[in-house]
């Protein structure tokens, strides 16, 4: 059977045009996942990334231009400048690492959605703790995990980190079969698809 390590950031908006097309995929092959958010931002620098904010305007401009043509194609609705964009990430992840401990009764999948959806279609600032409880609970999950325990996510979230740059993860969605093939971006999650049924 076969893992995917998933490499995610809560704020990134190509993690939310993914959807849940790799969870379906990976369900069709009955591959395993390991979600793995982690700080896209102390990434980039490490990788050989720039961040959004540093890039030249004509790269911002074909990002801003893709970024609606696939909102469009994947029938996902995107406010391409949300005011909190550049919303702290961890409080999220944190909750949702306490969400993937707790076991049962959510939906993990749903959780990434309910997280990126909150900042990329709903303008909402996804480091306060009602909108964190929000999100929780529309996935299925405990509100009280956005309580002070899901502060014990934050071990974890730093080893993600750690583990995205010394497994050659260096953007969102960023997906790793079996700890060696590699895909990077939901426009590649049809490759996924190809390579777990062994035709690539």
């Amino acid at each position: 059977m076969a893992q995917i390590d998933y490499y995610f950031s809560t704020i990134s908006p190509y993690t939310y045009l993914a959807g849940t097309r790799m969870e379906e995929v990976a369900a069709r092959h009955g591959a395993d996942i390991a979600y793995k958010p982690f700080d896209i931002m102390a990434v980039f620098p490490r990788t050989g990334g720039t961040a959004p904010a540093e890039r030249h305007p004509a790269r911002l401009e074909l990002r801003a231009q893709e970024l609606r043509r696939q909102s469009r194609k994947h029938d996902l609705p995107m406010d391409l400048d949300p005011p909190t964009r550049a919303v702290n990430p961890a409080p999220s992840s944190y909750a949702f690492i306490a969400a993937m401990r707790a076991g049962g009764g959510g939906d993990l999948g749903k959780l990434v959605q309910a997280f990126t959806g909150a900042v990329w279609r709903d303008r909402r600032d996804i480091a306060q703790d009602d909108v964190i409880a929000d999100c929780l609970e529309a996935a299925g999950f405990d509100r009280g995990l956005a309580g002070m325990a899901m502060l014990q996510g934050a071990d974890e979230y730093g080893r993600n980190t750690e583990h995205a740059v010394l497994a050659g993860a260096f953007g969102a969605p960023f997906y790793i079969v079996d700890g060696t093939e590699k895909f990077w971006g939901q426009d590649k999650i049809e490759d996924l698809d190809l390579y777990l049924a062994g035709n690539l």
